[in-house]
């Protein structure tokens, strides 16, 4: 085992979020990612754990969910549960978000479905291990807006901090900024996706909710705090060029159908309660 294999192995990992943290002597005293509002600590207190102690505990599900993309889900449930997706395109494949543990296997099937080009990831909550999982493909770049560089806990030298409102990844494969969440929250738009229709993947920027005709936009999803009228506004504004049908947020596998106008909706709704237009009963 090499020296970078040993510290990936070893380096702290936040158990509540799934953040990888330098190799140190001791972890460090708190994880920086769960104490802001966005996040929590839990009440037993912050607790860490390391790909080592993982392995032979939890392993990946690897699906494909339409043609040219895989979600990649570890079971049973780590850090905050989310998903990273593998989108598949002629000109190379992109790692959109990544999970905190990676394997030999996961690596495997991912070589088996062409390989990964890049990595990009909508926002700190799902920086997890990517470090490791550049190095698993080559030392890869990890594609970040450079608005969410307060919060990488390990810096490598394969990110890439982009400003501005869009990168472009791969030929047509556009990550574009929409903020709220965070300052630099991110979607990845894919043109391909949906037969040809679009498909938009959005971390949690927008978020499927339970009722599948809508979405909704959060500061802290854990903690209940929404984003203001401006935000909300300014992340449609930001999709608004690209046409999509398909959307997939981190936590389901099942695409929102209709997406585009289920935004529009849902976006409507939001700033209509925030602003007192909806009739909530006596006051």
């Amino acid at each position: 085992m090499d020296r970078a294999t040993r510290e990936a192995e070893q380096a702290p990992i936040c158990a509540t979020c799934g953040t990888q943290f330098p190799l140190t002597e001791t972890p460090p005293t708190a994880c920086p990612i769960c104490e802001d509002d966005r996040q929590y600590v839990l009440p037993t207190g912050q607790r860490w754990t390391t790909l080592a102690d993982l392995r032979g505990r939890h392993h990946n599900r690897i699906t494909e969910i339409e043609p040219g993309l895989t979600s990649i889900v570890t079971e049973p449930a780590f850090g905050i549960g989310q998903r990273a997706w593998l989108v598949q395109t002629p000109r190379g494949n992109v790692l959109w978000e990544t999970v905190s543990y990676v394997d030999e296997t996961t690596v495997a099937e991912i070589e088996r479905r062409g390989g990964c080009a890049a990595i990009a990831i909508s926002h700190p909550h799902f920086y997890t291990t990517m470090d490791e999982w550049s190095r698993r493909f080559g030392d890869v770049p990890i594609y970040l807006h450079a608005d969410n560089r307060p919060w990488v806990m390990r810096p490598t030298e394969t990110i890439r901090f982009w400003d501005g409102e869009t990168v472009e990844m791969l030929p047509g494969l556009t990550v574009v900024r929409c903020g709220g969440h965070f300052p630099g929250s991110s979607v990845l738009h894919w043109p391909d996706g949906a037969g040809g229709r679009g498909t938009l993947m959005t971390g949690d920027t927008i978020y499927i909710v339970r009722d599948r005709r809508w979405v909704t936009f959060m500061y802290s999803y854990p903690n209940s705090i929404p984003l203001d009228a401006g935000a909300v506004r300014r992340i449609v504004a930001a999709i608004e060029p690209y046409a999509f049908e398909h959307l997939y947020s981190s936590f389901q596998d099942e695409p929102l159908v209709d997406a585009k106008a289920a935004v529009r909706r849902s976006a409507d709704r939001y700033v209509r309660h925030l602003s007192g237009e909806v009739d909530t009963g006596p006051r």
